[in-house]
């Protein structure tokens, strides 16, 4: 087989807008391709070490906050009942200190993010709303309700960097993304990839058939086992849910007091320099 034809460099066009270059548009003869294969690959897998090095680097920084996810479909309009529900239990959350999670989008992400900086302004608290958008066609800009932005151009990296920040997790009614990260969340805490932590599933009629099929069918026929169940909480309520989330919140609280005690300070001092971020003095 023939290399291919060199194409002199004044007759390729870039598209407008592109972070390619003349050269990444000009055909390899098959050497070249596999030399730059081997290039790229080796650059690759230096690239993910250094990432999982920076990860952990940031999860010292970043692990004295506590922050949930709150996951649903971005298609839910304002007059939706759900909707208010999703403010209210944001609202609740942010109003003891915790920081609320989404993906930054429109529909039950803006409630929560919504719900969030009422919460916080109601209590004073130091409450964060952060968003964590992607790029979608449809979801061109994020809501305006972040006090914290985060962009990602792929799911992959997105989902992990949900994982990384968040210390636990609430899935309201949502399509095949909620339901991408109420198994991607859950698959992780089975195979021990994240410390066990609450998923939260909001309204019970909706869940409850897919919880039936797990039991049914992969797990009649011992795929999953009755262990795995244990994280998934089932409930209809935002005070439900957010009295599950508030234990998992206070054990949280209590551990990094435990952890990070203040040099000098009395038992009773270290109760009060560990009080959430919500608290008053």
């Amino acid at each position: 087989m023939k290399d291919p034809k060199k194409i002199p460099n004044d007759e390729i066009e870039v598209p407008e807008n592109s972070f390619l270059t003349k050269a990444d548009y000009v055909p390899l003869t098959k050497d070249e391709r596999k030399a730059k294969r081997k290039h790229l690959d080796e650059r690759l897998r230096a690239l993910n070490f250094r990432t999982q090095v920076i990860e952990r680097e940031l999860h010292k920084i970043e692990s004295h906050f506590y922050r949930t996810c709150i996951f649903g479909s971005a298609r839910i309009k304002a007059d939706s009942p759900i909707y208010k529900d999703v403010e209210t239990l944001a609202n609740l959350l942010a109003s003891i200190g915790v920081d609320i999670l989404t993906g930054g989008g429109p529909g039950l992400m803006e409630a929560a993010n919504k719900g969030a900086q009422a919460g916080k302004k109601k209590a004073s608290s130091k409450s964060r709303s952060y968003g964590l958008s992607i790029e979608l066609e449809f979801e061109p800009v994020p809501n305006p309700h972040l006090d914290i932005k985060r962009h990602h151009h792929k799911f992959s990296s997105r989902l992990d960097d949900f994982m990384r920040l968040s210390n636990s997790v609430i899935i309201t009614p949502g399509g095949i993304g909620s339901l991408l990260e109420l198994l991607f969340t859950w698959q992780l805490i089975q195979v021990k990839h994240l410390t066990p932590r609450p998923i939260v599933l909001m309204d019970s009629q909706f869940w409850n058939g897919f919880l039936g099929w797990m039991k049914d069918f992969p797990q009649q026929r011992q795929l999953i086992g009755p262990n795995d169940f244990q994280c998934i909480s089932v409930v209809d309520t935002p005070e439900q849910v957010f009295e599950i989330v508030k234990d998992h919140y206070d054990k949280f609280m209590e551990e990094r007091s435990k952890a990070f005690p203040k040099k000098g300070t009395t038992g009773l001092d270290q109760k009060r320099a560990a009080k959430p971020r919500g608290s008053a003095a």
